[in-house]
C-alpha cells in the first residue's frame, strides 16, 4: 500500500471518530442550552426569510395587470411560488447556519475542546467583530453558492452532486478555519487547512450531508463547530503539536 493510501485511510478515520465525538458534543449537558438556542435561532431567522418571501410573491401577484382577471390562476400561482421558497428555504439553510455558527462558535468550541483534550490549552476567543463578520463572509459565500446549486436543480444526475460538493468544501474551510483560528493567526489557519485541503474537505462533505437530512440540518451549527475543532485537535496530535501552540494574540 503506498504512502497517500495511507493517508486518505487516516484522514477518513480521523473525520469518522471526529464526527462520532461530535455527534456526543451536541447532545451532552454542556451543550444543550446552546443547541436549544441554535435551534430557536435559526428556526427564526428561518421562519422571518419564508414569511418575508411569501408576503413579497402575494404582493407581487396582487401587482400584476395579467393575473387579475383570473383570480384562481392567481392562486395557483401563489400556492406554486410558495412551494418554490419552501424548497429555497432548504437551500438557505447552509447560509443562515453560517449565520448561527458565527454567533455562537466559541462557546461550542469552549466546551468542545474541554471535552476533545482535557490537558490541552484553551483557544483564545474571537473578538466580536472579527467573529460576526466572518459568519457573514460564511454566510454570503454559502448563499451564492446555494443559489447557483439551486439553479442546477434543473439539470439531472448534477444537482446533489453539486450541492454537496460546493458545501463540503465551504463548510470544510469555513469551520476549520473558525476552529484553527482560535489558536493561530488568519493566515496561519488558513495555510493549515490548505495543507490538510482532502481532510478538511471529508469533515465538511458530513456536514454537508446533515443538512440534506430535515430537521437533524438545524443542528448542523453545532455539529459542524464540534466536528471541526475535533478535526483541528486531530491534525494538532498528528503533527507533535498538541500542548505546544500558544493561542494567537487578539
Amino acid at each position: 500500500m503506498n504512502e497517500p493510501r495511507r493517508g486518505e485511510t487516516s484522514a477518513i478515520v480521523i473525520v469518522l471518530q471526529a464526527a462520532a465525538g461530535a455527534a456526543g458534543d451536541v447532545l451532552s449537558p454542556p451543550l444543550r442550552k446552546l443547541l436549544w438556542r441554535s435551534l430557536g435561532l435559526t428556526l427564526l431567522l428561518l421562519f422571518a426569510l419564508g414569511v418575508g418571501f411569501s408576503a413579497l410573491i402575494e404582493w407581487l401577484a396582487d401587482q400584476s395587470v395579467w393575473l387579475s382577471g383570473y383570480p384562481y390562476i392567481g392562486t395557483v400561482a401563489v400556492v406554486l411560488a410558495a412551494a418554490g421558497v419552501f424548497v429555497g428555504l432548504i437551500f438557505l439553510i447552509p447560509p443562515v447556519s453560517a449565520l448561527v455558527a458565527g454567533y455562537y462558535l466559541d462557546d461550542v468550541a469552549a466546551v468542545v475542546e474541554a471535552r476533545a483534550d482535557p490537558g490541552g490549552p484553551p483557544g483564545t476567543p474571537l473578538p466580536v467583530g472579527e467573529a460576526l463578520l466572518a459568519g457573514l463572509r460564511f454566510a454570503a459565500l454559502s448563499l451564492g453558492v446555494n443559489m447557483l446549486a439551486l439553479l442546477l436543480l434543473l439539470v439531472p444526475g448534477i444537482n446533489v452532486i453539486a450541492f454537496l460538493a460546493a458545501n463540503a468544501y465551504l463548510f470544510g474551510r469555513e469551520y476549520f478555519e473558525l476552529a484553527a483560528g482560535r489558536y493561530r493567526s488568519v493566515d496561519a489557519a488558513r495555510q493549515l487547512r490548505r495543507d490538510n485541503g482532502g481532510l478538511t474537505f471529508l469533515a465538511g462533505l458530513v456536514t454537508a450531508m446533515l443538512v440534506t437530512v430535515p430537521i437533524l440540518n438545524l443542528v448542523t451549527p453545532l455539529f459542524g463547530t464540534a466536528l471541526m475543532v475535533r478535526v483541528h485537535k486531530a491534525v494538532q496530535r498528528r503533527d507533535g503539536a498538541a500542548g505546544v501552540l500558544t493561542p494567537a494574540p487578539r
